[in-house]
């Protein structure tokens, strides 16, 4: 037994996760019963991981601020402006392949318990309340906006304080990091037993009615992931981008893809980003600020489900109204973490662009719920990913613009 444990120990993390999912699969599909008890092991690795990253931004963040030197540099002007320009071109591509692949649904209830916000004037709203929220009650529901806000508010206050404080702040940042990396080594059993649950709970063949619409949603993500990103990253950084990239999805894409929450996987996002030699006083704020606002994913499923309420009542759409969309679908998924319902609940509000009434946009929510086992999960690795690709992108243009180099290493 002490031999196995050695062996496993030494496989990377990433192998690790492809055992956890094998065997997960075989034992949902083999022997489902068997399988049933180890669901809870998915639970619990989801909820430590929620648990806990709130804590681990907070402290991040502040420490990061607070230990900050003047003059040293951060890129986080080109981290934003990326993080933006990649939501609003998610859109538009969203858009460009519901022409070009119009996809026509069968309605679906589903999603009656649910609110969706009146207009954008509501989920900015909500934006900025969710900033001025009480920092303890932000921890304990995991807004990260108003835990960045909070955290950068207080490093900030306490730049002039003693260096013993700045050192106990430093050393609590530290000490969460490593609970944070204790969560992380147990992350093959969690997602085995995610697998299990999803597995076993939907099946698959709720799926299969949704094909098309599935094809064009994840086609869409795989499109930004892989050419719209790297274009992004090239024009950024003037190299080749796809050793970043496939780093980025290989390591952060494949536990978002299994966990499906951005905010679950910051702290797998700051390891990387660790790695990968990047700059702490940038990533310790840009990741949690891209789990935020850096939402690709959420942009696409905006504007591919609208507009496939709207190929299902034969509404004609025009040029410009397909642009309005496109900003409407990139504003909306940036306020997507502070709605109730994630990026699912805006698609009345980009509806409502179009004269669809309430009712049927909610049928298209349903929808959303249904397909939500492979939606969510691919939103999710898109979106978490991009926040590491962008991260290191704008870093690569600073050593280009200062005439030194960087590699990007594979992480196994």
């Amino acid at each position: 037994m002490k031999s196995l444990w050695g062996m496993w120990s030494r496989l990377s993390l990433v192998k690790q996760i492809m055992i956890g999912l094998a065997v997960g699969i075989l034992l949902a599909v083999l022997a489902p019963s068997a399988g049933k008890p180890l669901v809870i092991l998915g639970s619990l690795f989801v909820g430590a991981l929620k648990g806990i990253a709130p804590v681990l931004v907070f402290f991040l963040v502040m420490a990061a601020i607070v230990q900050h030197k003047k003059g040293a540099k951060t890129n986080m002007k080109t981290v934003i402006a990326l993080y933006l320009s990649g939501t609003f071109f998610a859109a538009v591509v969203g858009v460009i392949a519901s022409f070009l692949f119009p996809v026509e649904l069968t309605l679906a209830t589903g999603a009656e318990g649910f609110t969706a916000p009146g207009g954008v004037v509501e989920v900015l709203r909500t934006l900025l309340m969710n900033v001025v929220d009480n920092p303890f009650n932000a921890i304990a529901n995991a807004n990260y906006i108003g835990i960045l806000a909070w955290a950068l508010v207080l490093g900030f206050a306490l730049r002039s304080a003693s260096d013993s404080t700045k050192t106990l702040i430093s050393n609590i940042s530290d000490a969460v990091t490593k609970m944070v990396g204790w969560v992380i080594k147990f992350a093959p059993f969690g997602i085995m037993g995610l697998v299990i649950e999803s597995i076993t709970t939907n099946g698959l063949e709720s799926l299969l009615g949704y094909g098309k619409l599935l094809a064009v949603l994840v086609g869409c993500m795989l499109f930004v992931a892989f050419v719209m990103n790297p274009l992004l990253v090239y024009v950024t950084a003037r190299r080749n981008p796809y050793p970043l990239v496939w780093t980025a999805v290989k390591v952060s894409g494949m536990t978002a893809f299994f966990t499906r929450s951005s905010a679950a996987n910051i702290p797998v996002n700051m390891e990387l980003a660790k790695k990968l030699g990047l700059n702490k006083d940038s990533y310790s704020v840009s990741i949690p600020l891209g789990a935020t606002i850096n939402m690709a994913g959420a942009a696409i499923t905006i504007s591919v489900l609208t507009l496939a309420a709207v190929h299902t009542l034969g509404i004609q759409v025009d040029f410009a109204t397909a642009l309005i969309l496109s900003v409407l679908a990139a504003v909306s998924a940036c306020g997507a973490s502070g709605v109730a319902g994630g990026s699912l609940l805006l698609i009345p509000l980009a509806s409502s662009l179009f004269g669809i009434p309430n009712e049927v946009a909610m049928q298209i929510v349903g929808v959303g719920f249904i397909i939500g086992v492979v939606q969510d999960s691919v939103e999710t690795a898109l979106n978490s990913s991009t926040d590491v690709v962008f991260t290191a992108a704008a870093e690569y243009k600073e050593l280009r613009k200062e005439g030194k180099a960087a590699e990007i290493h594979e992480i196994a």
